[in-house]
């Protein structure tokens, strides 16, 4: 593992909702005991400004779901278009039938000082996550809810707070599951006066 990747910036934790407000897709990364994985989730969102926190949708049958629930952390990582094929792999490949999937897609981690999880290079966006633990949500929905510790972004695509993907290049923007192998990617700002 490496340290933060170049762009990698801090974003203050009063901001860490922007990174998921506009609903991409996430590769959920966790370790426990040595081991770590990653998966990808369509199914996460911003929940609380303060303390910052997020939800996120793990099924039962997922190892990063052990992992998360061993360790009690785990890390949302917001891919863009460069990784798209490494997230669908992510995704659709199981840890248990395929142990060497992060190898075999091309998904390299980092781990910044501190922090008790691996990191998904190429990423725009990090949220370190402490696990709050909810058992009921949990077993009933696979309903996760994660306070944000730290948080990232790639400053050529996240500046004073705000996503800028107008000025980045296009692989530099976020991905949107629809279903069957098919992303949208985030398109042009749309800016009205309040």
């Amino acid at each position: 593992m490496t340290t933060l990747p170049a762009f990698c910036t801090p974003v203050p934790l009063d901001k860490a909702y922007r990174l998921l407000n506009h609903g991409p897709t996430v590769l959920v990364s966790s370790s426990h005991a040595g081991e770590h994985n990653v998966m990808a989730a369509a199914w996460s969102m911003p929940l609380d400004f303060s303390p910052p926190k997020v939800t996120v949708v793990i099924d039962k049958a997922t190892h990063t779901r052990a992992l998360m629930e061993g360790s009690g952390w785990f890390a949302l990582n917001v891919p863009a278009r460069g990784l798209a094929q490494a997230t669908l792999g992510v995704g659709s490949d199981s840890a248990a039938s395929a142990p060497d999937k992060l190898q075999r897609h091309g998904i390299q981690l980092f781990q910044p000082e501190g922090c008790d999880v691996p990191l998904v290079q190429d990423c725009v966006g990090w949220l370190l996550c402490k696990l709050v633990p909810e058992p009921h949500n949990q077993q009933t929905y696979d309903l996760f809810i994660g306070e944000v510790t730290q948080a990232w972004a790639d400053a050529r695509v996240f500046v004073n707070g705000h996503w800028e993907f107008d000025k980045a290049p296009d692989d530099l923007r976020t991905l949107h599951y629809v279903a069957g192998g098919q992303f949208f990617v985030i398109g042009d700002s749309l800016k009205l006066k309040a």
